[in-house]
């Protein structure tokens, strides 16, 4: 059953995606926000295992998605009084984010 359910969220994201939907603006606290940076500043090139364990390509792209907020934050970021990054990002990427925060409270 769940599975199922799985495939047919991924179905609905293919369409949100298609969609184009509009970019979301977040604050990134300063040191979060210099962590991003240097996921994205990082050199990571190295071969993908093949086969890859799910839970390894999860990690991994849960770090391709840090690095691509970092890129957002280089790119077009903005500080605010408090210094801390202001910077629209797109909902995929939010998405990612939100995802892992659930699964690292719920550890």
């Amino acid at each position: 059953m769940y599975a199922n359910d799985a495939r047919v969220l991924g179905l609905i994201g293919t369409t949100f995606r298609a969609a184009g939907l509009p970019a979301i603006r977040v604050t990134v606290p300063a040191a979060l926000a210099e962590r991003a940076v240097a996921a994205w500043e990082r050199d990571d090139a190295g071969p993908v295992p093949h086969p890859e364990d799910p839970a390894v390509r999860l990690l991994r792209h849960r770090a391709g998605a840090l690095a691509l907020i970092g890129l957002s934050i280089t790119e077009s970021g903005k500080l605010d009084a408090d210094g801390n990054s202001v910077v629209d990002l797109s909902p995929e990427l939010v998405g990612v984010a939100m995802a892992a925060a659930d699964d690292h409270l719920h550890r």
